[in-house]
């Protein structure tokens, strides 16, 4: 499986000649989500979900299609009739010839005073890649490439190392990182291949990695 970091929460997954692309949202690059076969959304907020990205899409591709929790899907399915999945937590479905699990319910907290939306998070092939999308989700089962959210309103650096120790992946990758500066990467870098427990990596949006 070949895996491409893109913009902030984004990632492009390929295999046999299929494509899944997961969180194309307003931080990620305009054609993130061209050429794909599936779409995967973790939740509402702008930088993973972008209605203007999916819509081109999905007009790209006839055959393309989304699966999402519902609040996204209660945006855009009007407009593609059939296309527009909605999922839940214990849901599992194949998408682009990938067999997908969904775990979670809700985002983290940002602050007591603000109400929570939900938030899903996609187990791609049985573990080989898990998304947790805005929340610190562990799945019921190994993980071997765990995407880390290292960065957001919601979270701090001890808070992902000791998420990354309790899913226990064989390795990570740096996602929800666009505000992060280059002066800070070094710093999380260090942190979380020194303290983790787990191979880690950061890659560049547009680098790729075999998986």
């Amino acid at each position: 499986m070949k895996l491409t970091k893109k913009a902030h929460a984004c990632v492009r997954l390929e295999k046999e000649g299929r494509t899944l692309v997961l969180d194309p949202g307003a931080f990620t690059e305009e054609d993130a989500a061209l050429g794909a076969e599936a779409i995967l959304v973790t939740h509402e907020h702008p930088d993973h979900f972008s209605e203007e990205r999916l819509r081109a899409a999905l007009e790209a591709d006839p055959a393309a299609e989304i699966w999402t929790l519902a609040s996204v899907a209660e945006k855009i399915a009007g407009a593609f009739p059939g296309r527009v999945h909605t999922v839940g937590h214990g849901d599992a479905f194949t998408a682009a010839g990938f067999d997908i699990q969904v775990h979670g319910e809700l985002h983290a907290v940002i602050h007591p005073d603000l109400p929570r939306v939900t938030n899903v998070g996609f187990l791609v092939d049985d573990g080989r890649v898990f998304h947790p999308g805005d929340a610190l989700t562990v799945p019921d089962r190994p993980v071997e490439t765990l995407l880390a959210p290292v960065q957001a309103p919601w979270n701090k650096i001890a808070e992902v190392i000791e998420y990354v120790r309790e899913v226990g992946p064989r390795r990570v990758y740096d996602i929800h990182d666009a505000l992060l500066t280059d002066l800070a990467r070094p710093i999380y870098d260090m942190h979380l291949g020194n303290l983790g427990g787990a191979e880690h990596g950061r890659l560049a949006p547009g680098a790729s990695a075999r998986i």
